[in-house]
């Protein structure tokens, strides 16, 4: 069994241009990257057409980009394409004082203007699960794609995101598999930020390593493994203590490839 690329999100290199964030990304042991195409970085909505040139310069480090968070304009379609970028990650989420059946159906009226985009540019939308209200788990991520072409749309697991939603991984895994076009692998936990003296308990999610959170990481590996999962695996990156973020996602790398070796899995 293959994965194609483990790919590091660098959401946390705010600063860096191409050729320093290349240089940084080969070091740390990836060849691939997700990036944030957002305003403040050195490649945004203002300035998407520059994304080709810096998929270049990556390139002469051996990193290509596999994915981008961005909005979803016709620029960042148009710019990823121009860029050999075929993923647009992006999420769905909400008030919870909305009437979420509403919401939903408005999301998915989107996206069939959305499929337009993704068929002209050739570039997929992947929508990923996220906490709080909206698409937050491996069912209502799979409710608001129903009806969409898979070609076209796919879903994103995101490990922390699950287990906070309080899935089974391989429950989880197994309701997004028809529509799974990349797969998260970061860890959190809910984090009591309220005192005991409080009205109401306040919890917070609490991002972490590879074993210290919710998600167990092995059965993740195990499943996919079993199921012969042939696309990419995405590392966030996204830690609450983050001054600490380098040191911890070197780590979970060389967890993650342990694993992979276990179960005979090559990059």
């Amino acid at each position: 069994m293959n994965i194609r690329h483990i790919s590091v999100f660098t959401k946390p290199w705010k600063k860096l241009d191409a050729d320093a964030l290349g240089a940084l990304t080969a070091d740390m042991g990836f060849s691939a990257i997700e990036y944030p195409l957002r305003d403040g970085y050195p490649v945004g909505p203002s300035n998407a057409g520059e994304l080709t040139d810096f998929a270049e310069t990556l390139g002469k480090h051996g990193v290509k980009i596999t994915s981008v968070a961005a909005g979803e304009t016709e620029e960042i379609f148009e710019a990823c394409a121009e860029a050999g970028v075929p993923l647009l990650r992006v999420m769905r989420t909400c008030d919870r004082s909305e009437d979420y059946r509403a919401v939903e159906t408005h999301w998915k009226r989107e996206l069939e203007t959305r499929q337009m985009l993704c068929a002209k540019y050739g570039v997929r939308l992947g929508i990923q699960m996220h906490c709080g209200c909206g698409a937050v788990n491996a069912a209502s991520l799979m409710s608001l794609l129903d009806g969409s072409d898979p070609t076209l749309v796919c879903g994103v697991w995101d490990a922390a995101h699950s287990a906070l939603a309080g899935e089974q991984p391989e429950q989880s895994l197994a309701q997004l598999w028809p529509r799974l076009g990349l797969v998260n692998l970061k860890n959190a936990f809910w984090r009591r930020i309220s005192g005991p003296e409080a009205a109401h308990a306040v919890f917070s999610p609490y991002f972490t390593t590879a074993t210290q959170g919710a998600c167990v990481w092995e059965r993740v590996i195990t499943y996919l493994s079993a199921h012969c999962y042939d696309g990419d695996l995405c590392m966030p990156a996204e830690y609450t203590d983050f001054d600490n973020t380098e040191t911890y996602i070197r780590g979970d790398l060389r967890f993650l490839k342990g694993l992979l070796e276990k179960e005979d899995i090559h990059v």
